[in-house]
């Protein structure tokens, strides 16, 4: 088990803690067995009837995977891949798939940071997914400002928002609040922190057989103090732009624009690997056709492709190793990227009865 994640079951629930405050909760690989060990424990045992996750800080439900074990791992064995590389990102995905499929309610109090493989922890199925956000919820996929893509089941929930609000999201890397949360269909519920205490205290005191109605009837009165979403407010920007179907027409189309929004935008994916910005779009086209297993499975296959090729590296480099946020993408330029380099990342990297995802 892992010391930052606290696991006990109260009144028929089971409760998943994080407590890693200094890292914001960012997910080590222990902290994904300590989470997937009770999620199974709990997945059959009828004592248990809902599960919260839920962390010790304000400031963050999990800010992501830990990236700077990333760089040194990678690092370590830059061609093969480190072993303990290679299960993270599987357990980390079959953890995903885990809540995406478990069977009673999952409810994820997403206060403050949910980002990356926050997201993936949060992101229940249609059938368990109770999602509520705060005021102060900070919610986004940035890998591509690390020179990685939205994984933990990205190229899924992405895929299916509305309209290019997933592509806008998975290119920009940009963070967004509850009121966009909810519009996207990434959250369910709206609490300002003022009545978090209220909603531990009812959480407490449910048996967790009736939590989900209970948490729904407490949060409705209070959905509409998230305020209006600023991309319910520029949609018909968001489709004009990011429904061109390559990386370069979509910014192209977004110079053509001096609408701040537009702007800002552009400003984004000016930052952003060119490389992993057109695997995103490629990643997201082929999600939106495939189930939860095999988009997690894809994913599976890009990230092992993507840390041979060492975007990733050198993007977790710039921003918290040496922190010159300076990164030197590999091509440096969105013309130089070819659809060759693409598909090369998209290439199986195991025989499908090898595939370490291949039981999901």
């Amino acid at each position: 088990m892992s010391e930052h994640v606290h696991i006990r079951v109260g009144n028929g629930t089971g409760f998943i803690t994080l407590d890693r405050p200094r890292a914001l909760n960012s997910l080590s690989l222990d902290m994904v067995r300590a989470m997937t060990a009770a999620l199974l424990a709990w997945r059959d045992d009828h004592d248990v009837a809902a599960v919260v996750v839920r962390s010790t800080s304000e400031k963050a439900l999990c800010a992501g995977g830990d990236i700077r074990f990333f760089h040194d791992a990678g690092r370590a064995t830059p061609q093969g891949g480190s072993a303990l590389l290679e299960d993270f990102f599987t357990e980390e995905y079959a953890l995903n798939h885990l809540i995406h499929c478990y069977p009673k309610p999952y409810i994820a109090l997403m206060d403050g940071v949910v980002m990356g493989g926050g997201m993936g922890i949060a992101q229940g199925g249609p059938r368990c997914a109770v999602r509520i956000v705060t005021n102060r919820t900070k919610m986004a996929m940035p890998e591509v400002n690390i020179g990685l893509f939205p994984d933990v089941g990205g190229s899924h929930f992405l895929s299916r928002a509305p309209g290019s609000l997933g592509v806008y999201l998975g290119l920009t890397g940009l963070t967004i609040g509850a009121a966009d949360a909810l519009y996207v269909g990434l959250a369910d519920h709206y609490v300002p922190d003022t009545e978090l205490a209220a909603l531990s205290d009812l959480i407490g005191s449910t048996s967790g057989g009736g939590l989900r109605e209970a948490v729904a009837t407490f949060a409705r009165p209070l959905r509409a103090g998230a305020g209006d979403s600023p991309l319910l407010a520029h949609r018909a920007l968001i489709e004009r732009h990011f429904g061109h179907a390559s990386v370069p027409d979509i910014m192209a189309s977004l110079r053509d624009d001096d609408d701040p929004f537009a702007r800002q935008a552009l400003g984004a994916m000016e930052q952003r690997s060119p490389l992993m910005m057109c695997v995103t779009l490629e990643l997201l086209k082929r999600g939106a056709r495939l189930g939860v297993a095999d988009c997690l499975r894809m994913e599976r296959t890009v990230v092992r492709r993507t840390f041979e090729h060492g975007e990733v590296l050198e993007g977790v480099r710039a921003l918290v190793i040496d922190k010159d946020n300076a990164p030197r993408w590999n091509p440096p330029a969105l013309a130089d990227v070819t659809d060759a380099m693409v598909a090369q990342l998209f290439e199986p990297a195991w025989p499908d009865h090898a595939h370490p995802l291949r039981h999901l």
